[in-house]
Protein backbone atom coordinates (compact mmCIF):
# COMPACT_ATOMS: atom_id res chain seq x y z
CA UNK A 1 0.00 0.00 0.00
CA UNK A 2 1.48 3.52 -1.39
CA UNK A 3 0.73 6.02 1.59
CA UNK A 4 0.05 9.70 0.63
CA UNK A 5 -0.39 12.78 3.24
CA UNK A 6 -1.50 15.55 2.00
CA UNK A 7 -0.09 19.35 3.13
CA UNK A 8 -2.75 22.00 2.14
CA UNK A 9 -6.28 21.20 2.20
CA UNK A 10 -6.00 22.84 -1.08
CA UNK A 11 -4.42 20.09 -1.89
CA UNK A 12 -7.49 17.36 -1.35
CA UNK A 13 -8.16 18.39 -5.15
CA UNK A 14 -5.46 15.14 -5.80
CA UNK A 15 -8.26 12.94 -3.57
CA UNK A 16 -10.30 11.46 -6.64
CA UNK A 17 -7.67 11.02 -8.53
CA UNK A 18 -5.59 8.81 -5.50
CA UNK A 19 -8.85 7.03 -5.12
CA UNK A 20 -9.38 5.60 -8.14
CA UNK A 21 -5.79 3.97 -8.21
CA UNK A 22 -5.97 0.38 -6.68
CA UNK A 23 -3.08 -0.02 -3.28
CA UNK A 24 -2.62 3.48 -2.96
CA UNK A 25 -4.30 5.35 -0.06
CA UNK A 26 -4.20 9.40 1.41
CA UNK A 27 -3.95 8.81 4.70
CA UNK A 28 -3.07 11.60 6.49
CA UNK A 29 -3.97 15.39 6.07
CA UNK A 30 -2.08 18.74 7.50
CA UNK A 31 -3.67 21.90 7.66
CA UNK A 32 -3.18 25.25 9.67
CA UNK A 33 -6.65 25.86 10.00
CA UNK A 34 -8.19 23.65 12.27
CA UNK A 35 -11.77 23.74 10.80
CA UNK A 36 -10.95 23.56 7.59
CA UNK A 37 -8.47 20.47 8.89
CA UNK A 38 -11.87 18.80 10.09
CA UNK A 39 -13.96 19.72 7.22
CA UNK A 40 -11.89 18.11 4.66
CA UNK A 41 -10.30 15.03 6.52
CA UNK A 42 -14.42 14.04 7.31
CA UNK A 43 -15.48 14.82 3.95
CA UNK A 44 -12.41 13.07 2.27
CA UNK A 45 -12.86 9.92 5.34
CA UNK A 46 -9.13 10.63 5.95
CA UNK A 47 -7.78 9.03 9.49
CA UNK A 48 -4.93 10.96 10.63
CA UNK A 49 -4.52 14.89 10.55
CA UNK A 50 -1.85 17.14 12.02
CA UNK A 51 -1.31 20.83 12.10
CA UNK A 52 2.32 20.60 12.21
CA UNK A 53 4.22 19.57 8.84
CA UNK A 54 7.38 17.58 10.65
CA UNK A 55 4.87 15.54 12.33
CA UNK A 56 3.04 14.02 9.52
CA UNK A 57 6.43 13.45 7.89
CA UNK A 58 7.46 11.38 11.02
CA UNK A 59 4.70 9.19 10.50
CA UNK A 60 4.81 5.99 8.24
CA UNK A 61 3.49 7.64 4.70
CA UNK A 62 5.75 7.15 1.45
CA UNK A 63 5.05 10.71 -0.28
CA UNK A 64 3.52 14.04 0.18
CA UNK A 65 1.38 15.85 -1.86
CA UNK A 66 1.83 20.02 -1.37
CA UNK A 67 -0.79 22.50 -1.65
CA UNK A 68 0.16 25.27 -0.01
CA UNK A 69 0.97 29.17 -0.70
CA UNK A 70 3.53 28.90 -3.19
CA UNK A 71 6.41 30.12 -0.28
CA UNK A 72 6.26 27.42 1.36
CA UNK A 73 6.75 24.68 -1.72
CA UNK A 74 10.62 24.39 -1.56
CA UNK A 75 10.65 24.62 2.60
CA UNK A 76 8.30 21.81 2.69
CA UNK A 77 9.67 20.09 -0.43
CA UNK A 78 12.94 19.51 1.20
CA UNK A 79 11.74 18.78 4.09
CA UNK A 80 10.03 15.74 2.57
CA UNK A 81 12.77 14.30 0.71
CA UNK A 82 15.03 14.39 3.67
CA UNK A 83 12.76 12.54 5.25
CA UNK A 84 12.64 10.10 2.94
CA UNK A 85 9.20 11.06 0.99
CA UNK A 86 8.35 11.73 -2.25
CA UNK A 87 7.27 14.90 -3.33
CA UNK A 88 4.06 15.97 -5.76
CA UNK A 89 4.25 20.42 -5.47
CA UNK A 90 1.82 22.63 -7.00
CA UNK A 91 2.98 25.11 -9.13
CA UNK A 92 4.79 27.58 -8.62
CA UNK A 93 7.83 25.22 -8.06
CA UNK A 94 9.49 28.18 -5.61
CA UNK A 95 9.83 31.79 -5.16
CA UNK A 96 13.36 32.42 -5.53
CA UNK A 97 16.56 31.53 -7.65
CA UNK A 98 18.07 30.03 -5.02
CA UNK A 99 15.46 28.25 -4.07
CA UNK A 100 15.09 26.51 -7.45
CA UNK A 101 19.02 25.42 -6.95
CA UNK A 102 18.09 23.78 -3.07
CA UNK A 103 15.40 21.81 -4.49
CA UNK A 104 16.93 20.40 -7.51
CA UNK A 105 20.22 19.31 -5.29
CA UNK A 106 17.64 17.80 -2.58
CA UNK A 107 15.84 15.80 -4.96
CA UNK A 108 18.95 14.34 -6.65
CA UNK A 109 20.26 13.52 -3.12
CA UNK A 110 17.29 11.86 -2.09
CA UNK A 111 17.06 9.78 -5.06
CA UNK A 112 13.28 10.01 -4.17
CA UNK A 113 10.54 11.20 -7.42
CA UNK A 114 9.72 15.08 -7.39
CA UNK A 115 6.96 16.00 -10.01
CA UNK A 116 5.64 19.32 -10.48
CA UNK A 117 1.77 19.28 -10.81
CA UNK A 118 1.00 21.39 -14.02
CA UNK A 119 -2.61 20.39 -14.15
CA UNK A 120 -2.74 22.79 -17.15
CA UNK A 121 -0.57 19.97 -19.07
CA UNK A 122 -3.13 17.26 -18.24
CA UNK A 123 -6.06 18.58 -19.90
CA UNK A 124 -7.20 16.48 -22.46
CA UNK A 125 -7.01 18.98 -25.32
CA UNK A 126 -3.30 20.03 -24.57
CA UNK A 127 -2.50 16.22 -24.55
CA UNK A 128 -4.40 15.78 -27.79
CA UNK A 129 -2.40 18.56 -29.14
CA UNK A 130 0.74 16.90 -28.20
CA UNK A 131 0.39 13.57 -29.83
CA UNK A 132 -0.55 15.32 -32.76
CA UNK A 133 2.70 17.23 -32.65
CA UNK A 134 4.31 14.33 -31.85
CA UNK A 135 2.73 12.39 -35.03
CA UNK A 136 3.94 15.36 -37.22
CA UNK A 137 -0.02 16.72 -38.27
CA UNK A 138 1.65 20.27 -37.59
CA UNK A 139 5.36 20.24 -39.32
CA UNK A 140 7.70 21.97 -37.91
CA UNK A 141 6.41 24.26 -34.92
CA UNK A 142 7.94 27.10 -34.25
CA UNK A 143 5.91 29.54 -32.75
CA UNK A 144 3.41 29.31 -29.72
CA UNK A 145 1.11 31.36 -27.12
CA UNK A 146 0.01 31.05 -23.84
CA UNK A 147 -2.55 33.18 -21.91
CA UNK A 148 -3.56 33.29 -18.44
CA UNK A 149 -5.91 36.12 -17.45
CA UNK A 150 -7.58 35.59 -14.18
CA UNK A 151 -8.88 38.24 -12.31
CA UNK A 152 -8.12 37.39 -8.93
CA UNK A 153 -8.26 40.70 -6.99
CA UNK A 154 -10.90 39.43 -4.64
CA UNK A 155 -8.30 36.69 -3.46
CA UNK A 156 -6.24 39.64 -1.62
CA UNK A 157 -8.09 39.25 1.52
CA UNK A 158 -9.05 36.12 3.74
CA UNK A 159 -12.90 35.70 4.26
CA UNK A 160 -11.98 36.94 8.00
CA UNK A 161 -10.51 40.40 6.48
CA UNK A 162 -6.89 39.64 7.49
CA UNK A 163 -4.26 39.66 4.29
CA UNK A 164 -3.85 36.97 2.08
CA UNK A 165 -0.39 35.76 1.24
CA UNK A 166 -1.41 36.49 -2.28
CA UNK A 167 -1.26 40.25 -1.26
CA UNK A 168 2.67 39.70 -1.32
CA UNK A 169 3.77 36.48 -3.24
CA UNK A 170 1.37 37.21 -6.09
CA UNK A 171 -0.21 40.61 -6.70
CA UNK A 172 2.96 42.56 -4.72
CA UNK A 173 5.61 41.14 -7.40
CA UNK A 174 6.34 42.66 -11.15
CA UNK A 175 6.36 40.61 -13.87
CA UNK A 176 4.83 37.25 -14.88
CA UNK A 177 4.78 36.03 -11.64
CA UNK A 178 2.70 33.29 -12.40
CA UNK A 179 4.07 31.63 -16.03
CA UNK A 180 3.43 27.55 -15.58
CA UNK A 181 -0.31 27.01 -16.50
CA UNK A 182 0.21 29.50 -20.18
CA UNK A 183 3.96 28.09 -20.47
CA UNK A 184 3.53 24.19 -19.44
CA UNK A 185 1.72 22.59 -22.11
CA UNK A 186 3.31 24.74 -24.70
CA UNK A 187 6.71 23.55 -23.54
CA UNK A 188 5.67 19.89 -23.87
CA UNK A 189 4.62 20.30 -27.68
CA UNK A 190 8.66 21.75 -27.74
CA UNK A 191 9.32 18.61 -26.49
CA UNK A 192 13.40 18.67 -25.78
CA UNK A 193 13.47 21.89 -25.96
CA UNK A 194 14.99 24.39 -23.10
CA UNK A 195 14.38 28.44 -22.83
CA UNK A 196 17.28 30.43 -23.52
CA UNK A 197 16.62 33.90 -23.01
CA UNK A 198 13.04 35.49 -21.90
CA UNK A 199 12.27 39.56 -21.98
CA UNK A 200 9.42 40.37 -20.05
CA UNK A 201 7.04 43.93 -21.14
CA UNK A 202 4.33 45.65 -19.03
CA UNK A 203 1.27 47.96 -20.00
CA UNK A 204 1.65 50.14 -16.63
CA UNK A 205 -0.26 50.12 -13.50
CA UNK A 206 -3.63 51.14 -13.11
CA UNK A 207 -4.28 50.15 -9.50
CA UNK A 208 -2.13 50.82 -6.47
CA UNK A 209 -0.58 47.08 -6.93
CA UNK A 210 2.81 46.24 -7.35
CA UNK A 211 1.54 43.80 -10.07
CA UNK A 212 1.35 44.73 -13.92
CA UNK A 213 -1.42 45.44 -15.14
CA UNK A 214 -0.90 43.11 -18.06
CA UNK A 215 2.57 41.66 -19.12
CA UNK A 216 3.96 40.04 -22.32
CA UNK A 217 7.15 37.65 -22.05
CA UNK A 218 8.67 36.30 -24.95
CA UNK A 219 11.24 33.25 -24.57
CA UNK A 220 13.72 31.76 -27.26
CA UNK A 221 14.51 28.58 -27.12
CA UNK A 222 17.89 27.15 -27.75
CA UNK A 223 16.99 26.37 -31.61
CA UNK A 224 15.05 29.41 -31.98
CA UNK A 225 11.37 28.55 -31.24
CA UNK A 226 9.71 31.84 -30.36
CA UNK A 227 6.95 31.39 -27.34
CA UNK A 228 4.94 34.54 -26.51
CA UNK A 229 3.40 34.57 -22.54
CA UNK A 230 0.35 37.05 -21.51
CA UNK A 231 -0.50 37.00 -17.62
CA UNK A 232 -3.04 39.35 -16.59
CA UNK A 233 -4.46 38.69 -13.12
CA UNK A 234 -5.65 42.09 -11.85
CA UNK A 235 -7.47 43.56 -15.13
CA UNK A 236 -11.07 43.44 -15.02
CA UNK A 237 -12.30 40.79 -17.37
CA UNK A 238 -14.15 37.83 -17.78
CA UNK A 239 -11.70 34.66 -17.35
CA UNK A 240 -9.81 33.14 -20.06
CA UNK A 241 -7.08 31.01 -18.41
CA UNK A 242 -6.22 28.36 -21.45
CA UNK A 243 -5.78 30.68 -24.03
CA UNK A 244 -3.08 28.31 -26.49
CA UNK A 245 -1.87 28.79 -30.04
CA UNK A 246 0.54 26.51 -31.95
CA UNK A 247 2.13 27.35 -35.06
CA UNK A 248 3.87 24.92 -37.34
CA UNK A 249 5.17 24.34 -41.25
CA UNK A 250 1.84 22.80 -42.00
CA UNK A 251 -0.78 23.54 -39.46
CA UNK A 252 -1.83 25.25 -36.73
CA UNK A 253 -4.18 25.58 -33.45
CA UNK A 254 -5.64 28.25 -32.10
CA UNK A 255 -7.72 27.40 -28.21
CA UNK A 256 -11.62 28.52 -27.78
CA UNK A 257 -11.39 32.23 -26.72
CA UNK A 258 -14.47 31.79 -24.11
CA UNK A 259 -16.33 29.39 -22.37
CA UNK A 260 -17.69 26.11 -24.24
CA UNK A 261 -16.01 27.56 -27.25
CA UNK A 262 -14.44 25.39 -29.89
CA UNK A 263 -10.84 24.67 -30.40
CA UNK A 264 -9.74 24.56 -33.80
CA UNK A 265 -7.06 23.10 -35.73
CA UNK A 266 -5.82 23.55 -39.49
CA UNK A 267 -3.87 22.13 -41.38
CA UNK A 268 -2.26 22.63 -44.95
CA UNK A 269 -3.99 21.28 -47.71
CA UNK A 270 -6.81 19.46 -45.54
CA UNK A 271 -10.14 18.80 -47.63
CA UNK A 272 -8.68 21.60 -50.20
CA UNK A 273 -10.04 24.68 -48.24
CA UNK A 274 -8.22 27.47 -45.46
CA UNK A 275 -11.44 26.74 -43.07
CA UNK A 276 -10.69 26.41 -39.31
CA UNK A 277 -11.73 22.26 -37.98
CA UNK A 278 -12.95 21.23 -34.63
CA UNK A 279 -10.68 19.85 -33.07
CA UNK A 280 -13.25 17.49 -31.61
CA UNK A 281 -13.53 16.08 -35.06
CA UNK A 282 -9.67 14.36 -34.52
CA UNK A 283 -10.82 11.98 -31.34
CA UNK A 284 -8.62 9.78 -32.95
CA UNK A 285 -5.73 11.44 -31.86
CA UNK A 286 -6.96 11.99 -28.29
CA UNK A 287 -4.56 9.73 -26.03
CA UNK A 288 -5.78 6.33 -25.68
CA UNK A 289 -6.03 6.92 -21.60
CA UNK A 290 -8.24 9.44 -22.40
CA UNK A 291 -10.52 8.32 -24.79
CA UNK A 292 -11.05 5.20 -22.25
CA UNK A 293 -11.45 7.12 -19.29
CA UNK A 294 -14.13 5.68 -16.92
CA UNK A 295 -16.68 8.78 -15.39
CA UNK A 296 -14.95 8.35 -12.27
CA UNK A 297 -11.74 9.22 -14.02
CA UNK A 298 -13.34 12.07 -15.57
CA UNK A 299 -14.68 13.25 -12.72
CA UNK A 300 -11.27 13.93 -11.02
CA UNK A 301 -11.28 17.46 -12.60
CA UNK A 302 -9.90 18.95 -15.86
CA UNK A 303 -11.53 16.69 -17.89
CA UNK A 304 -9.98 14.16 -16.06
CA UNK A 305 -6.15 15.47 -16.59
CA UNK A 306 -5.91 15.37 -12.66
CA UNK A 307 -6.64 12.03 -12.45
CA UNK A 308 -3.74 11.44 -15.25
CA UNK A 309 -1.32 13.69 -13.59
CA UNK A 310 -1.65 11.59 -10.35
CA UNK A 311 -1.59 8.41 -12.13
CA UNK A 312 1.86 9.77 -13.60
CA UNK A 313 2.90 10.35 -10.38
CA UNK A 314 1.90 6.68 -9.32
CA UNK A 315 3.73 5.30 -11.33
CA UNK A 316 6.87 7.68 -11.73
CA UNK A 317 7.60 5.91 -7.26
CA UNK A 318 6.46 2.25 -8.54
CA UNK A 319 8.55 2.66 -11.49
CA UNK A 320 11.42 4.37 -10.35
CA UNK A 321 11.25 6.25 -13.89
CA UNK A 322 11.24 9.96 -14.73
CA UNK A 323 8.01 11.94 -13.80
CA UNK A 324 6.46 13.26 -16.92
CA UNK A 325 7.26 16.73 -15.22
CA UNK A 326 10.35 16.50 -13.40
CA UNK A 327 12.57 18.77 -11.15
CA UNK A 328 14.57 20.24 -13.97
CA UNK A 329 11.33 21.51 -16.00
CA UNK A 330 9.62 22.66 -12.91
CA UNK A 331 12.15 24.88 -11.83
CA UNK A 332 12.73 26.33 -15.35
CA UNK A 333 9.28 27.47 -16.07
CA UNK A 334 9.39 28.69 -12.54
CA UNK A 335 12.20 30.53 -13.41
CA UNK A 336 10.61 32.49 -16.39
CA UNK A 337 8.31 34.20 -13.67
CA UNK A 338 11.79 34.99 -11.15
CA UNK A 339 13.83 36.62 -14.46
CA UNK A 340 10.60 38.49 -15.50
CA UNK A 341 10.35 40.28 -12.71
CA UNK A 342 13.90 41.84 -13.34
CA UNK A 343 13.45 42.24 -16.94
CA UNK A 344 10.47 44.00 -16.71
CA UNK A 345 11.61 46.43 -14.03
CA UNK A 346 14.96 46.79 -16.82
CA UNK A 347 12.97 47.89 -19.73
CA UNK A 348 12.28 44.44 -20.77
CA UNK A 349 15.97 43.63 -20.63
CA UNK A 350 16.75 40.02 -22.21
CA UNK A 351 17.47 37.89 -19.31
CA UNK A 352 19.68 34.52 -20.15
CA UNK A 353 17.87 31.15 -18.58
CA UNK A 354 20.25 29.09 -16.54
CA UNK A 355 20.76 25.50 -17.66
CA UNK A 356 19.60 23.57 -14.22
CA UNK A 357 21.34 20.28 -15.50
CA UNK A 358 24.53 22.17 -14.49
CA UNK A 359 25.57 22.46 -11.18
CA UNK A 360 28.77 24.65 -11.36
CA UNK A 361 28.39 28.10 -8.86
CA UNK A 362 29.65 30.16 -12.11
CA UNK A 363 25.84 28.39 -13.21
CA UNK A 364 24.06 29.59 -10.37
CA UNK A 365 23.83 32.94 -11.74
CA UNK A 366 21.70 35.78 -12.68
CA UNK A 367 23.28 37.59 -15.81
CA UNK A 368 22.53 40.83 -16.52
Amino acid sequence: MLKIGIVGARGTSTMMGFNSIDGVEVCALCDLDETRLAEYSQKYNIPHTYRIFEDMLASDIDAVVIGTPMQCHVPQALAALEAGKHVLSEVTAGVTMDELWWLIEAVEKSGKTYMYAENYCYMPYCQQIREMRRRGLFGDVYYAEGEYLHDVRELLTYPNGKTSWRSYWQLGKRGCFYPTHSLGPVMQWFEGERIKTISCFSSGHHSPLRQDDTTVTMCNTESGKLIKLRVDCVSPRPHNMTGYQLQGTRGAFESAREQGGKNLVWFDGLQGDVKWHDLADFREYLPERYRNATEAQNLAGHGGGDFFLVEDFVNAIRTGSKPDIDVYQACEWTAVGLLSELSVMNGGRTMDMPDFRKHAVQDQIVKL
